[in-house]
Parts: structure tokens; C-alpha cells; sequence
């Protein structure tokens, strides 16, 4: 059993560094509940022969984590990184590359699409793992025994993992998805800007007319731009119900809006005026803004789910893995492949749904 180091100075952990393995188990803990950005509370490494409990809260660690995120010839083993790669890029201002991930990975694999940690640890080595600290305040110190021992179990097994999934994947020539897959994953998490039409993803904006819908895309854009600055939850900023029923039904003028938020418990009176600059303001882009997407044409949609079923079972790809209902959905409203469809997926779908997707011919 690896041996479990706590590293509260950066200068071991650079040392350590000297003499890296190729390959690194890494994961971590953080707080994101009261706060709009994730706040690093632990990071942990299975380096070589031990595992090592990284205090992110010293000072000088995280330029220290920043040089084994950055360090080329270190492959970094993670699992469902997404999360933990915003957490990284907010307090260390990079991210782990080159990076393998075991959840996309076992996806692509053929073994089970958003398999868990825990999970993938039973299936691929038979071991139980507890799951007792799930809940912990990470930000205390010091660290009880049994969340230390939570936190070591969650990298002691990602050599494990990963040798399994690439195994599976080398044999069925697949490093690349995996590779397209990843360098995704890793876009995403280092954009720093906003969604750039957050109404989109609201089902009840459909229901909203052309002057409503532009109202909700300006006061949603400054709910963002509010909860990043002062780094606090989106809902904590304004709520998704009072956004779109402002926008329904917009008060005359601010002391109107005013008077309204002053009836609402629990509402964010102190920020009526902004929410009110917000809602009056034109934006410059608002007149390009597409619209909800209505529901779609659910037997058309049906033949394309039908169509990538066939075709995840003849590569025994779990459901879910080759294409999502939405990405579906984005496909039949005309507006080309969607950039989660693109690369190897599109490569393995093109030929069997644009006979799908083409016009039905008139007739003449």
C-alpha cells in the first residue's frame, strides 16, 4: 500500500517534482457551495510509490501544484475532471496537461458511460470503497484521519483504472477519440467567459415573446457578469423564476421594480437598480439573438435516436456516449453539427444520419 504524505510546503512538493514519474493519479477537494467560483481545499497525487495530501491553503502552493500541472512529460490521471479542472484554473491559473481522464475513457472503452469512481473501482479490481466523507468541510484544519483516508482512496486506484481503459482502448483503436474528447473537456474549462446566450438553456424562455426573451438574455448576462465579480451563486444573485417572470411582465420603472422585490421575500431588493439597468438596456448583439429552440419534431427526432442506437451498438458504445438527445435536437433545428458532435463523432454518424436530416424532396 502507497505510503500517505501530507505536504503543507511547496518547496517538497517541487522537489518531488525533480524526480516525477511519467504518469500521475491526481484529484481533489473543493467548496463551491457559498461561492460562485470553486474553492480548492485539497489536492491529491498518487505519485509513483506515494500518495500525497497537498494543502492548496499554504502560501506559495499553488504556484508549486502549477509546475506539475504544467510539466509536459507528466501524464496526469484523473476521473470525470471537469469540475476539478475549473478548480484548478481559479486557484492555480492553469490546467493539468497532458491529461487522461478514466470516466471518458471507460465510456469510450465500451465499459459504462458516467461511471463513477467508486464504481469503476469495483469493476475493474473488486474493491469496495467507503463513501463516508462526501460532505466534509474540506476548508478545516486540520483534517480528520478518516477524511484523509477518504481523500488518499479517491487517486490510490486511478493507475488501476487507467491501465484497464487504455488496455481496452489501444486494442480497439480509440486513443484519439480519447484524445478529442479530453482536449475538449480542457477548452471548456479554460474559457473564461460567460455563456454568450444563457436564455437558451431556460425551457421557459420559449414561452416568452421576441421583447421578453431579449429581456431575460440581458438580465441573465448581468446576473453572470454579477456572480463572477463578486463570487457568488448564480441563484444567490437572482433567481431563475423571478428572471423570467421580470421579463414576462416588466415593471414601468425602477420604483416599480422596486416595490415589487420589496413584496418578494427573500429577493434581491439591493440590487434593484442594476436589475433594472439591466432589464431597460439594449444590448448590442440582442437583435442576432436565436431563439429557444421549440419542441422538436418528435417522430423525426425518434428515427435520429433510433439511428445512433443502432450505431452505438455496433461499436458497443454505451448509451448517451456517441450523441445526446439535445446535440440531436440541435441537429434537426438546421443550425450544422454541434461542436460536441464534431471530430470523431460526426466521422462515425455523418453517413448514417444526413439521409436523415436532408429535406423531404417535393413534389413536382
Amino acid at each position: 500500500m502507497p505510503e500517505t504524505h501530507w505536504i503543507d510546503q511547496p518547496a517538497e512538493l517541487l522537489r518531488r517534482l525533480e524526480h516525477a514519474p511519467p504518469r500521475v493519479g491526481l484529484d481533489t477537494e473543493f467548496i463551491r457551495e457559498r461561492t460562485y467560483w470553486p474553492r480548492l481545499a485539497l489536492v491529491q497525487m498518487a505519485v509513483g510509490d506515494e500518495i500525497l495530501l497537498v494543502d492548496p491553503l499554504v502560501p506559495g502552493m499553488a504556484a508549486a501544484l502549477a509546475a506539475w500541472l504544467d510539466a509536459p512529460g507528466v501524464l496526469k490521471v484523473m476521473h470525470s475532471a471537469s469540475e476539478d479542472l475549473v478548480a484548478f484554473k481559479c486557484t492555480c491559473g492553469t490546467l493539468p496537461r497532458p491529461m487522461y481522464d478514466t470516466q471518458i475513457a471507460a465510456a469510450l472503452a465500451g465499459i459504462g458511460a458516467g461511471v463513477g469512481y467508486q464504481k469503476l473501482v469495483e469493476q475493474v479490481t473488486g474493491v469496495v470503497l467507503p463513501k463516508g466523507e462526501t460532505r466534509s468541510d474540506w476548508l478545516r484544519r486540520p483534517l480528520s484521519a478518516a477524511q484523509l483516508e477518504y481523500a488518499a482512496d479517491d487517486v490510490r486506484h486511478l493507475a488501476a483504472l487507467y491501465e484497464a481503459t487504455a488496455s481496452r482502448l489501444r486494442e480497439l483503436g480509440r486513443e484519439a477519440w480519447l484524445g478529442e474528447d479530453v482536449d475538449r473537456l480542457l477548452a471548456n474549462a479554460a474559457r473564461e467567459e460567460g455563456e454568450a446566450w444563457p436564455h437558451l438553456s431556460m425551457r421557459s424562455a420559449q414561452f416568452l415573446d421576441t421583447a421578453g426573451q431579449r429581456r431575460l438574455l440581458r438580465v441573465l448576462r448581468w446576473r453572470d457578469r454579477h456572480a463572477r465579480e463578486h463570487d457568488h451563486p448564480r441563484s444567490w444573485v437572482l433567481d431563475n423564476e423571478l428572471a423570467v417572470t421580470l421579463s414576462r411582465d416588466p415593471p414601468a420603472d425602477a420604483e416599480a421594480l422596486q416595490r415589487r422585490l420589496d413584496a418578494i421575500p427573500k429577493s434581491p431588493r439591493r440590487l434593484a437598480t442594476a436589475i433594472w439597468q439591466a432589464l431597460s438596456t439594449p444590448l448590442p448583439d440582442e437583435e442576432s439573438m436565436p431563439a429557444p429552440a421549440a419542441d422538436p419534431d418528435r417522430q423525426a427526432l425518434k428515427r435520429l435516436q433510433d439511428a445512433v442506437a443502432r450505431r452505438s451498438a455496433e461499436l458497443a458504445l454505451p448509451d448517451g456516449v456517441l450523441a445526446s438527445r439535445r446535440h440531436l435536437e440541435a441537429l434537426l433545428e438546421g443550425a450544422g453539427w454541434p461542436v460536441p458532435l464534431q471530430g470523431w463523432r460526426r466521422g462515425e454518424l455523418e453517413s448514417t444520419l444526413a439521409p436523415l436530416l436532408a429535406p423531404a424532396p417535393t413534389a413536382g
